[in-house]
C-alpha cells in the first residue's frame, strides 16, 4: 500500500523542557508538519509512505527533508527551491498554563509555490491513498489550488482521499476556511474532525457540550458526523474527543462513524509529555486500520490507541511500532518496564 501526503514540513523551536520563551538562552530544534507527521506515523507502521512538498535547497532544507527520510518516508517527491523554511515557535504548557504557538511561515517556500512544482498525475502513480489538511490550503490562494488539483487527480484515479479539518485561526478566518473547504470537501471521502473543527469551519456544533469545562456528550458527536457526512458524502467521519482538565491531563478517545454505524473507542487517561501531533498520529494511525482492512470499531480503537502513545513523545513525530499500539489496544496500559 502506498499512501502520498501533501503539505508543510516547519523548524520547530521550542524551549527546553516546560520553560517559557527565552527563559533562557536555548531553544531545541528539531521538525514537523501536519502531513508529515502522518508520513512519518505511517511509514514507523510499515507503510509505503511518501510526503509532497516544496523546500528550499539550502542546508536548512536539506534537513528538513533528512528528518523524514530517517524514518523511511520516500520524499524524493518535494520539489526543491523557494527561500525559506517556515517556522514555528512552541512553548509547552503546564497544569493550568496552555501552551502557545507562534508561527513565522510567511512567504515559505511552500506558501509561494506553484502548480507547476508538482505533476500531480506523475506524483500519484501507484498510489493507494492521498492525505492533506485544512492547514495548508490555509498557506494562500495559490495553496488551495493546488490542493485542488491534487485532490482532482486524485479523485481521477480512484485514490481514496483523507482531509484533518485542522482550523488554525491564525492562519485564516472561518469565512475563508469555509469556501476552500466546502470545495474541497466533496472529493474526500474520510473526513478528520475535532470537537472544534467541525463548528469552525461549517459551523456544525455538538449540543450538550463544553470542551473547556469537561463535558463531552456522544449523541451531538453523533450528529455531528452525520450532518458531515450528509453534507458532503463522506464514507466515514472520525472524531477526536479530547476533555481537557489540564494543560498536562486530558482524556482522550475518538468515534468513528462509517455510514451507518457510530463506533466509540475506550477513553485513556492522559499525563501528557508533548500533545503537538496528536491528531495527526490518529490520522496516520486511522488510514493504516483501514488499509490494513480493520473494521469500524477495531479501527478507532487503533487510530485513538497510536495517538494517546504520541502524548507519550516529545516532538510532532510518533516514534511508536504498531505492535505498541496493539498492545495498548488491547487493554494493556501499565507502563511497566519491558524486560
Amino acid at each position: 500500500m502506498k499512501v502520498i501526503t501533501f503539505g508543510e514540513l516547519m523548524l520547530r523551536l521550542a524551549p527546553n523542557g516546560y520553560y517559557r520563551f527565552f527563559q533562557n538562552d536555548q531553544l531545541q530544534a528539531t521538525f514537523g508538519g501536519g502531513e508529515a507527521n502522518v508520513a512519518v506515523s505511517l511509514a514507523n507502521f510499515g507503510i509505503d509512505a511518501a510526503f509532497v512538498s516544496k523546500l528550499p535547497k539550502h542546508a536548512i532544507g536539506e534537513a528538513a527533508v533528512n528528518s523524514l527520510r530517517y524514518f523511511g518516508v520516500d520524499t524524493s517527491l518535494i520539489a526543491r527551491g523557494g527561500d525559506r523554511v517556515g517556522i514555528y515557535f512552541l512553548e509547552k504548557g503546564a497544569s493550568g498554563r496552555g501552551s502557545v504557538c507562534i508561527y513565522d511561515r510567511a512567504h515559505s517556500a511552500i506558501a509561494e509555490a506553484s502548480s507547476e512544482d508538482f505533476d500531480w498525475d506523475s506524483i500519484l502513480e501507484g498510489a493507494d491513498w492521498f492525505h492533506f489538511t485544512g492547514i495548508t490550503p490555509a498557506l494562500g490562494k495559490n495553496v488551495t489550488q493546488i490542493c485542488r488539483e491534487a485532490c482532482k487527480a486524485a479523485k481521477a484515479r480512484g485514490i481514496k482521499i483523507s482531509c484533518d479539518l485542522n482550523y488554525r485561526g491564525k492562519l485564516w478566518t472561518r469565512a475563508e476556511a469555509r469556501e476552500a473547504m466546502t470545495d474541497l470537501c466533496q472529493y474526500v471521502d474520510v473526513c478528520i474532525s475535532n470537537e472544534e473543527d467541525a463548528k469552525d469551519v461549517f459551523g456544525i456544533e455538538a449540543e450538550n457540550t463544553d470542551i473547556y469545562g469537561g463535558k463531552l456528550d456522544h449523541e451531538g458527536y453523533r450528529s455531528v458526523a452525520k450532518q458531515l457526512a450528509d453534507r458532503f458524502g463522506f464514507e466515514k467521519v472520525a472524531i477526536t474527543l479530547r476533555t481537557s482538565i489540564s494543560a498536562s491531563d486530558n482524556d482522550w478517545a475518538g468515534m468513528l462513524y462509517d455510514g451507518e454505524n457510530y463506533c466509540f473507542s475506550k477513553t485513556y487517561h492522559l499525563h501528557i509529555v508533548d500533545r503537538v501531533g496528536g491528531g495527526d498520529s490518529f490520522g496516520g494511525g486511522l488510514i493504516y486500520a483501514l488499509l490494513s482492512g480493520k473494521g469500524t470499531q477495531e479501527a478507532i480503537e487503533f487510530a485513538v490507541a497510536a495517538s494517546a502513545l504520541k502524548h507519550t513523545v516529545e516532538g510532532d513525530f510518533n516514534r511508536i511500532t504498531v505492535g505498541e499500539v496493539e498492545k495498548l489496544a488491547g487493554g494493556d496500559g501499565s507502563g511497566r518496564v519491558q524486560r
